[in-house]
């Protein structure tokens, strides 16, 4: 514990001397100020785990002390102390960032107890941290997330055509992420330092949605008092996203056409020619082949627009994906709402593996923003997800009481984030693939080779693998 720094901050300097000597015994290291002022100071020069602050001091008092340090290092574990407590006193204080509010006079025993569950947590969140951001790293492209073979393919593909300035038709079914592809298309390619601008083509009708697309002049229509640039002007050298464009209307396709083969557009209104420079991205849920067929899409654009396919899978084609998409989820509603870890049972996850997911992914993420507001406990269980009388759960399990068993894989303290499954899966591929070279491991992780014998430790696997 050495290495863990702890700043102890009170006006009363036997308290600071009682207290320094005490944590020191403990095996910290342990410096102390005199007053908040000066503490913030230390904290611009030095990094430290925790922070013992009194409540009541001249100037700047510990609450005010809490909120500055959770607003510039929420990492730092801040313990408020107090000879003049009350409950609306404490949950102001952990309302303000505190980790816990301790009564004076202090208990050196409960205060170290203490100190070491905070520091712990701590460190378990940093870890899961570090871990987190190794996953979507090694799994990521762009806010696509898969670790499948499916969706490696995918981010092949989109790698490839990234480094491009080609036309992209992206189909796929509703859900499924298409405005993902399309912005990390975008932000991985040539043009990412200019405007990615997405337009709804199902949302306006003919007339205004020329308008927003190519501009207007001053008095081209009732209304149009000033002029307009439009939004491909708005889109010059970056990327205009036409979603839904199977509902764009017939009429618009011909200009649309127009403007994909000359690169100019004319606003309305005008009788002159603007020179664009833009990629067009564009989406659909439809099979635009069987609308040229039916007459509802014209042929030409079809296959202007599709110079190059890009096919988004449904969530049913890569599910060994929605336990690692689930677990992204959960953190990022948990972390959102500043909620206390939450973890899945056996059960939840086995459910949300089997439901059909008409909604695909963009479902997925609401169903666990759901779970983590209307559940109460530690676990999310079947019945918080809300699926079950939904039905679409083909090879679930048998009806019945449903117990809050913790996964099997797990042996984690229950003040540890949810990344079980994933973590365990990454910790032994990078295991397997260093052949067990710890050091190896842990550089291909991103995180300390101490962390890494830790994680080993906790999930019981063996040294050698």
């Amino acid at each position: 514990m050495a290495e863990e720094k702890i700043l102890v901050v009170d006006d009363d300097v036997g308290m600071l001397t009682l207290l320094r000597n005490y944590l020191r015994r403990e095996g910290y290291e342990v410096t102390t100020a005199p007053s908040a002022e000066t503490a913030l100071l230390m904290l611009e020069e030095h990094e430290v785990a925790a922070v013992l602050t009194d409540l009541r001091m001249p100037g700047m008092d510990g609450m005010e002390l809490v909120r500055e340090i959770h607003a510039a290092r929420p990492d730092t574990q801040v313990l408020l102390m107090t000879a003049f407590g009350s409950i609306d006193t404490a949950v102001e204080a952990i309302k303000a960032g505190a980790y816990h509010f301790v009564s004076k006079p202090v208990k050196l025993p409960e205060l170290g107890a203490l100190v070491r569950k905070a520091l712990m947590e701590r460190e378990l969140r940093l870890e899961n941290r570090q871990l987190r951001q190794a996953v979507e790293e090694r799994y990521a492209f762009g806010q696509l997330l898969g670790k499948s073979a499916v969706m490696q393919r995918l981010f092949t593909l989109l790698e490839r055509l990234a480094a491009t300035s080609s036309t992209v038709l992206i189909q796929g079914e509703s859900g499924t992420g298409k405005e993902l592809v399309a912005r990390a298309l975008h932000y991985h390619g040539l043009r990412r330092q200019h405007p990615f601008v997405p337009v709804n083509c199902a949302a306006m009708p003919e007339g205004l949605l020329e308008s927003e697309l190519f501009g207007h002049t001053r008095g081209a229509f009732t209304g149009a008092q000033i002029a307009r640039r439009g939004l491909f002007l708005e889109a010059s050298r970056g990327t205009i996203f036409l979603d839904e464009i199977g509902e764009m209307p017939l009429g618009m396709q011909a200009k649309l056409l127009r403007v994909l083969e000359q690169r100019q557009i004319r606003p309305v209104g005008s009788d002159r020619e603007i020179d664009v420079d833009v990629r067009v991205l564009a989406a659909t849920n439809q099979d635009l082949g069987a609308a040229v067929q039916r007459g509802k899409f014209r042929e030409d654009l079809y296959y202007r627009l599709n110079v190059m396919l890009v096919r988004v899978p449904p969530i049913r084609e890569h599910r060994e994906d929605i336990t690692l998409l689930a677990e992204l989820f959960l953190q990022r509603h948990l972390t959102a709402n500043h909620l206390a870890p939450r973890r899945f049972t056996r059960q939840a996850l086995h459910t949300l593996e089997h439901y059909s997911w008409p909604g695909n992914v963009r479902e997925l993420s609401h169903v666990i923003e759901r779970a983590v507001t209307l559940s109460t406990g530690e676990w999310i269980d079947v019945a918080d997800l809300g699926l079950e009388a939904e039905g679409h759960l083909p090879g679930s399990p048998s009806s019945g009481p449903t117990h809050r068993t913790a996964p099997a894989t797990s042996v984690v303290p229950e003040d540890t984030l949810n990344l079980d499954a994933i973590t365990q899966s990454l910790v032994g591929a990078a295991l397997q693939q260093t052949r067990g070279h710890k050091g190896q491991a842990a550089a291909l992780l991103g995180i300390h080779p101490r962390t890494l014998t830790r994680m080993m430790r906790r999930y019981s696997m063996p040294d050698e693998v």
